[in-house]
Parts: structure tokens; C-alpha cells; sequence
């Protein structure tokens, strides 16, 4: 009898969809395991929605997107990072960022390919490596004084003749990490120098906290990279405008890699839903005030689990200057799923495991804080007695 293929037999199960489908049974669980905010789309969005469909919008569109979508895109990026890009050639709408990153990674790679994915990371990096047919080998986000940063040394060590992509992400889901200037060119320069892919999600770019205004964004890679370079970057309107579940992204890339993921997109989805690309087009017209809203109240929350962990024995608790995840980490913590198991089955405050995001991630838990404060303020609570109690 025929087997399902290695390829996607090798690839792990969620263990934070494996946590959340135990929480999904339970009554009253403060539910801070997944990455979305609990703020519905904007109204704004959502009637630019209606009136694409009043207007028609239910065909096809050109498998890279509505052009109009792609010259806005391009728009951004002039007025946010001061980077030109071609429209027609460089930027491809994806049905999701999670799509993108899937086609950048499948545009990479051959099989037995290696990619080096930095960690903790959200795990569908890995997996997009593993179902490519592809090895990936994780090198873990060192913690220093604090702050995470990126072990070069421990790149040089992974790199082997097989290794053809470099995979980071900033903002960091799961750490709130952003890469530096410093880092960003070390990164570059690495792949410079191993001829190697290199692949940035951006997709938390506009959470940021640390620029001299809010609504600033992080950098982006591509202020650095030339229009030559094996550079790629993954975008999704997920978490900058609150649309989850529409289900639109982009991968921005130079033009060779661009265009074979055009034709991808055929054998794939075909292209993002046509009116949701048109919503897209708004809310970046549009969205700038509701951003640095959405950006107070994140900021607040964050400082407001910031405190409410302070003072606890055991617990490490960096910073975070992007996204809305916090990453504590807990002393003698070895197995952080039987944790948030009974974390959750003892307080009903449902967390993601730090083993669910890879190498240097056990130990840790990650708490999404973009919750409102109605289910912020008990878990908080509860996770701090749950913590001094013995855990």
C-alpha cells in the first residue's frame, strides 16, 4: 500500500495547536497561546470589502495580484524604508504571509537542500524547509545581558555545502526581537559570503516600540540589500491591520525569484482573493491612524505583563522591542508543555510552550499580549501565583 510521502510525514505537529485544541474543550480559558489580536478588522477594511464585491470583484486576478495592490505595496516601501521597487516585477500578493514564506522557501530550495533557520522561531519556517524535501538545521538566538541577539560564530559552524538559505525574522515571534543595523548587515554580509538566500519576515514590521515615534517601523532589509541580491521578504496584512483571517500577504523579492513565484502562485492558490487584495489596498491608504492606536495599546499591555512579572524568582524576562509576545524564561524548566499543560488545567490561562518554537525555545513560555486587560489582568494574576506556588 501506497505511504504518505516523508517529506510531510517528517513535518511536526503544532505543539501550540496541540495545546490550543485541549483549551478549545475547556470553559473560561484566558486564551493568550495563539499570535493574533483579540481587536476585530476595522470597520473601514471591512466595507472596502463590501463595495469590492458590489464593484465586482469575484474573478480572477493576474496570479502576482492586482496591479493596483502591488503599486501600493511599492508605495510603502518608497515612503516607509525609501526603497524603490518594481511593481510588475518584484512584488508578488500571496494568500497569506505564511503562503509567501512558503513560496520564497520552495523557490530556494532543492531537495536535500539545507536552509539555517534562526530560533526560537515560529515553526513554519522549519516545516516549509521539511515539505521542500529540504533539511533545515536550526542555530538558536543567543540570550545576552537581557537581549537576544544572533550567533555568527554558530552560523559559520552550521553552513555546509548543502546550505543554499538563510531564514530570521524581525520583529521575533516568539522573542519581540528586531534585528539591529549591525546585525542586519552581519546577516547580509553572511549570505554575501556563503552565496546563500536570504530570507526575512517582516511580517511584524510596523509593531514596534523602540523608534523615536510609534507608528515608525522597524528597518527593513531591503534599505541595506541592492536589487541584485539573493534577498527575499515576507509581508502579510495579518497583524499591522488586524486581518487574520483574510488571508493576504507578499513576498518582495528580486526579480528572477519574483517571477518563478508568480508562476508557483498558479499551481498553488492561483492568487489571493480578489476583493480581500482590494480591502488590502485600503488599509494601507488608510490605516496609519488606526496603527499608532493599536500600537498605544499594545505598548501598554506590554508594559503592564512587564511589571506584573517583575520580582519573581526564577524568571527572566527580556524586554521585547517588536510584535506582542512576551518569552520568559523559567529556571530548571525542562519540559515547557507539561507546563502550559498544567497551567492550564490548574488556572485555565492557556500559554504557548517554548519547545514549540525550535532550538533555544525550551524553558520558555510565550504569553501574546494583545488581549484586552479583561483577560490580561487575571492571567497575569494567575500565572504569578502559579509560578510562586512551585509551578
Amino acid at each position: 500500500m501506497p505511504a504518505v510521502a516523508r517529506s510531510v510525514q517528517n513535518v511536526p505537529h503544532s505543539r501550540i495547536r496541540e495545546l490550543a485544541d485541549i483549551a478549545m474543550s475547556m470553559d473560561g480559558v484566558l486564551r493568550l497561546y495563539f499570535g493574533e489580536s483579540n481587536m476585530p478588522t476595522p470597520d473601514y477594511i471591512k466595507e472596502a470589502a463590501v463595495r469590492a464585491l458590489a464593484d465586482g470583484y469575484t474573478f480572477y486576478t493576474e496570479n502576482a495580484g492586482l496591479p493596483s495592490l502591488r503599486r501600493a505595496i511599492a508605495g510603502q516601501y518608497l515612503r516607509l524604508h525609501g526603497v524603490e521597487l518594481d511593481p510588475a516585477g518584484e512584488i508578488v500578493v500571496t494568500a497569506s504571509g505564511v503562503q509567501a514564506l512558503h513560496l520564497g522557501i520552495r523557490c530556494a530550495l532543492d531537495p536535500g537542500d539545507q536552509a539555517l533557520v534562526l530560533t526560537p522561531a515560529w515553526p513554519n519556517g522549519s516545516s516549509s524547509v521539511t515539505m521542500a524535501n529540504a533539511v533545515p538545521r536550526q542555530v538558536a538566538h543567543p540570550l545576552c545581558g537581557g537581549r537576544y541577539g544572533v550567533d555568527f560564530q554558530a552560523l559559520e559552524a552550521a553552513v555546509t555545502p548543502r546550505t543554499r538559505l538563510i531564514v530570521y525574522t524581525s520583529p521575533s515571534n516568539p522573542l519581540g526581537w528586531t534585528a539591529t543595523a549591525g546585525e542586519q548587515r552581519g546577516l547580509l554580509d553572511f549570505a554575501r559570503r556563503h552565496d546563500l538566500w536570504l530570507l526575512a519576515d517582516e511580517v511584524y514590521d510596523r509593531l514596534y516600540y523602540a523608534g523615536t515615534r510609534l507608528g515608525e517601523p522597524v528597518p527593513s532589509i531591503l534599505r541595506l540589500a541592492t536589487r541584485d541580491d539573493a534577498v527575499m521578504v515576507v509581508q502579510s496584512f495579518s497583524k499591522t491591520y488586524c486581518m487574520t483571517g483574510w488571508r493576504v500577504g507578499w513576498l518582495a523579492a528580486r526579480r528572477d525569484l519574483a517571477g518563478k513565484a508568480t508562476q508557483l502562485n498558479e499551481f498553488i492558490v492561483s492568487h489571493a482573493a480578489s476583493f480581500a487584495q482590494k480591502a488590502g489596498e485600503t488599509a494601507l491608504a488608510e490605516g496609519e491612524p488606526e496603527i499608532v492606536g493599536m500600537l498605544e495599546r499594545l505598548k501598554a499591555n506590554r508594559d503592564f505583563c512587564l511589571e506584573a512579572l517583575q520580582g519573581i524568582d526564577g524568571l527572566t524576562v527580556p524586554a521585547p522591542d517588536g510584535a506582542f509576545y512576551l518569552f520568559p524564561r523559567i529556571d530548571g524548566l525542562r519540559d515547557s508543555f507539561a507546563f502550559c499543560l498544567r497551567l492550564l488545567e490548574e488556572t485555565r490561562v492557556g500559554l504557548a510552550p517554548g519547545s514549540a518554537f525550535g532550538e533555544g525555545g525550551e524553558g520558555s513560555v510565550r504569553i501574546c499580549y494583545a488581549a484586552e486587560r479583561s483577560i490580561l489582568e487575571p492571567a497575569m494574576e494567575r500565572f504569578r501565583k502559579f509560578l510562586r506556588a512551585g509551578g
